[in-house]
């Protein structure tokens, strides 16, 4: 099983790798942790770097339990939510595991979503954890 985990380092970034451990363990997955940036102007070099050492932080995370895994940066111009569903379409990810945020409606019709986007657009079954 092919397990994509959106990470961004920070909050419930845990709990997400925590979910996925289960998982990995339960059906003999393997887990691609994915971080997006939008690239081009607006991803200054230090939001790489940060995003880098992240990364390397859950890489270092899942090795310890035992857990095959790789580790992915993408800077292609997308919205995180568009490059979490392309990506597992093009890896044949059989799972994702997002975080989501408690937004109202207004918040979420004037800034979007990356886990409503997620959660309406992925092929396959997602995890949403708070």
């Amino acid at each position: 099983m092919k397990i994509l985990v959106g990470y961004r380092g920070t909050g419930v970034g845990r709990d997400l790798l925590d979910q996925a451990v289960k998982q990995a363990k339960a059906f003999g997955g393997e887990v691609h942790v994915v971080t997006s940036l939008f690239g081009g102007a607006t991803t200054e070099l230090e939001k790489i770097k940060g995003a880098e050492d992240n990364l390397e932080k859950a890489k270092h995370y899942l090795d310890g339990q035992g857990v095959k895994n790789t580790v992915h940066l993408l800077v292609r111009g997308l919205s995180p939510g568009e490059d979490i569903v392309l990506f597992a379409k093009e890896n044949g990810i059989e799972e994702i595991i997002i975080a989501i945020k408690s937004r109202s409606k207004v918040g979420k019709l004037l800034f979007g979503s990356t886990g409503q986007y997620v959660i309406l657009k992925a092929e396959c079954p997602v995890i949403s954890i708070k």
